[in-house]
């Protein structure tokens, strides 16, 4: 299991709409195959800043669901949202701890 992190620099004011279509690429992930779960962050120091963290069973999996129709389709969209390039870092899962029962919105 792995989890990228991606951080995005948003262009001010664009911050509900690049959350609402962010919010349809999840919930179109949800049914990607390897996907596991997802976060999407605002640090509180920076409104215009989002960080997105996704769990995928294996990077052959996140790079198969950048292919997937759905995904493309938001792609432009967002793009147009976002003030320079995405940052991207990777991390395999050593530890994953919930509360049984608990599930995202």
């Amino acid at each position: 299991m792995v989890t990228i992190v991606t951080e995005v620099q948003l262009k001010k004011g664009t911050g509900p709409k690049w959350d609402e279509l962010m919010h349809e690429r999840m919930a179109a992930a949800k049914e990607h195959p390897g996907w596991i779960g997802g976060q999407l962050l605002q640090p509180d120091h920076d409104p215009q800043r989002r960080m997105i963290v996704g769990t995928w069973r294996s990077r052959d999996d996140w790079q198969a669901w950048h292919t997937d129709a759905r995904f493309q389709a938001s792609r432009t969209r967002l793009d147009q949202l976002v003030h320079g390039p995405e940052v991207h870092s990777w991390h395999e899962v050593v530890l994953e701890v919930r509360r049984a029962g608990d599930g995202a919105a």
